[in-house]
C-alpha cells in the first residue's frame, strides 16, 4: 500500500502519511466498508385494493339480501329480486372476483365469464317461459365466449406470427354473424343474409390487410413496432 500523494510505502493499518499526513486511501477497504447493497429484505408494497373488494363484496351481497326480503315480504315470492340477485352474482364474479388473486390469469376467468352470462341468460328464459335460449342465447354466447378467449390467448401467448392470427381472427368474426344471422333466422324467423354480408366483407377486408402485413417481412417488422413495442 502506497501514499497517493508522495508514493511511499506505507504500512498496514496506517490512516495517515508520516511523511506528507495525506490521509491514506484503500480501495479495498473502501469497498469493504460501504457495499453497494442492502442488507434488508424489500418490503412489498400494501395493496389498497382489498378494503375495495371488500367493500364491493359487501354492498352486492347487502343489495341482493335486501332485494330478496321485499320480495319475500310483500310480493310472497321471488319475483324480480332473482334477477337482481343474479346480476349482482354476475357482476362480482365478472369484474370483482379476479382482482382478489394477485396473479389473474385471462384464460381461465373469461371463458368463467361467459358460461355465467350464459347462465344468467337460461334463467331469465326459463323465468319469462321464452324458448330463444338453445336456438339462439347459448350459442350466440359461446361463440363469442370463443373469440374473445382466442384474442385474449393471441396477445398473451402468441408472440410469433402474431399479425397472422390477428388476420385470421379477424376474418373469423367476419364470417361468425353469418351464424349469428342464421341463429336468429331460427328463432325468431327473417331473411338470411339480410345484414350478415356487410361486417363479413368489412372483417374480411381487414383481416386480408393484417394477414398480408403479417407475411411480408419489412411490413411484419414495422407495425409490430408500432402496435406491439
Amino acid at each position: 500500500m502506497y501514499c497517493v500523494k508522495c508514493g511511499v510505502r506505507l504500512q498496514e493499518g496506517t490512516e495517515y502519511c508520516p511523511l506528507c499526513e495525506t490521509p491514506v486511501w484503500n480501495p479495498e477497504g473502501s469497498a469493504a466498508a460501504t457495499p453497494n447493497f442492502s442488507d434488508r429484505y424489500p418490503v412489498p408494497p400494501k395493496s389498497r385494493r382489498y378494503p375495495i373488494l371488500a367493500f364491493l363484496t359487501a354492498l352486492l351481497l347487502t343489495g341482493s339480501l335486501s332485494t330478496l326480503i321485499y320480495c319475500l315480504t310483500n310480493l310472497h315470492g321471488v319475483y324480480w329480486s332473482g334477477y337482481v340477485m343474479l346480476g349482482c352474482a354476475l357482476f362480482y364474479f365478472v369484474l370483482v372476483f379476479p382482482f382478489w388473486f394477485e396473479r389473474r390469469e385471462p384464460l381461465l376467468f373469461v371463458p368463467l365469464a361467459f358460461v355465467l352470462i350464459s347462465g344468467y341468460l337460461l334463467y331469465i328464459c326459463l323465468y319469462t317461459g321464452g324458448h330463444w335460449f338453445l336456438s339462439f342465447a347459448f350459442p350466440l354466447t359461446m361463440l363469442v365466449g370463443v373469440l374473445t378467449t382466442a384474442a385474449v390467448a393471441i396477445f398473451r401467448l402468441g408472440r410469433r406470427r402474431r399479425l397472422v392470427k390477428i388476420g385470421v381472427l379477424l376474418i373469423a368474426i367476419g364470417c361468425s354473424t353469418m351464424l349469428v344471422e342464421l341463429f336468429q333466422d331460427i328463432t325468431f324467423g327473417g331473411r338470411m343474409f339480410a345484414w350478415s354480408l356487410y361486417p363479413v366483407s368489412a372483417f374480411a377486408v381487414m383481416g386480408l390487410f393484417v394477414l398480408l402485413c403479417g407475411m411480408i417481412p419489412p411490413w411484419r417488422a414495422y407495425f409490430e413496432r408500432k402496435l406491439f413495442m
